[in-house]
């Protein structure tokens, strides 16, 4: 299943902290139904890559919606065709045993 890593970045407002624009952010990826994992700089979300575009756009979108003038959304799709891959699987086949 492909994954999308994404950060969405609310720029120029009155305050350095945006973790509610995160947290708003992130329940659109959680009422869709999506498994994802928060990092500290950064949200993955597994599923479908048309899901995941959707996803990407709804998310940068609800950040703008808040009354935010300007947000840069960096995403990177990992979307592999050859075998089946999820999060889990990700993690595991890196970490030491």
């Amino acid at each position: 299943m492909p994954l999308l890593e994404i950060s969405v970045i609310p720029v120029g407002t009155e305050s350095a902290s945006f973790s509610s624009d995160v947290s708003n952010a992130v329940r659109k990826v959680a009422e869709k139904g999506l498994r994802y994992q928060l990092t500290p700089t950064s949200t993955v979300v597994e599923g479908d890559i048309d899901q995941l575009w959707e996803i990407a756009k709804e998310m940068h979108q609800e950040v703008i919606s808040n009354g935010t003038k300007r947000v840069v959304t960096n995403i990177s799709i990992d979307h592999r065709t050859d075998k089946q891959m999820d999060m889990n699987h990700q993690v595991n086949v890196v970490q030491p045993h």
